[in-house]
């Protein structure tokens, strides 16, 4: 049930990439985030509850919570027209427990590509705060394409893998492929999403992910 919901955070992260590209109308892809928010609040409460007191079960379904409320707050505040510092501010706070989630996957579940992708996460969350909660506007293209990238990296791809039973059969190689992706992709983009001058005065204010 999980990696059910793990396609569909790809999914969500792509289309609120492409949203902060502007190439969605805020307002359309606010439905989607609230149809993944609540899938992602449902999942961890089915997980949680069905998990016979199982702490390890419990403990990587808890995280799954960050993401549906994310989702939820974002949908909700583009609908009503809201002030994207809460979902900024709040995104540090998921940013930070994304590096815990990182070390409890390396250190009691042993899972190390999970370690990785929460690593990514945790950048990504990060950005989030940069630029709703701290409005530094320049990193919007930046941030649009690495939550593009993020949502086929952490979310689509390992989704349908895990759903088909081929997700990190060597997890040695899945972990040093992941991290060496992300640190070669994510810095390769900063100069190809630098605005100009221009672009830097006629941007408008940031839409929230």
């Amino acid at each position: 049930m999980a990696a059910v919901g793990l396609l569909f955070v790809g999914a969500v992260l792509f289309l609120n990439g492409v949203m902060l590209l502007g190439r969605i109308n805020p307002q359309s892809g606010a439905v989607f985030n609230l149809f993944v928010g609540g899938l992602q609040v449902i999942t961890p409460t089915y997980l949680i509850f069905t998990s016979g007191g199982n702490p390890n079960t419990i403990l990587a379904a808890s995280g799954i919570y960050l993401f549906g409320f994310t989702y939820l707050y974002v949908g909700i505040g583009l609908l009503a027209g809201l002030d994207s510092t809460g979902v900024g501010w709040f995104s540090l706070f998921v940013a930070i427990m994304a590096i815990g989630y990182s070390v409890a996957n390396f250190r009691i579940l042993g899972d190390y590509p999970f370690g990785v992708i929460w690593l990514y996460w945790a950048f990504l969350w990060f950005l989030f705060f940069l630029l709703f909660g701290l409005k530094i506007e320049r990193l919007n293209n930046y941030t649009g394409w690495v939550t593009a990238i993020e949502g086929w990296v952490t979310g689509a791809i390992p989704g349908f893998l895990l759903l088909t039973g081929y997700w990190a059969l060597n997890p040695t190689v899945t972990t040093v492929a992941l991290a060496a992706f992300g640190v070669v992709v994510f810095v390769a983009l900063v100069p190809l999403t630098r605005p100009s001058i221009s672009q830097l005065s006629a941007q408008g204010p940031a839409t929230p992910t």
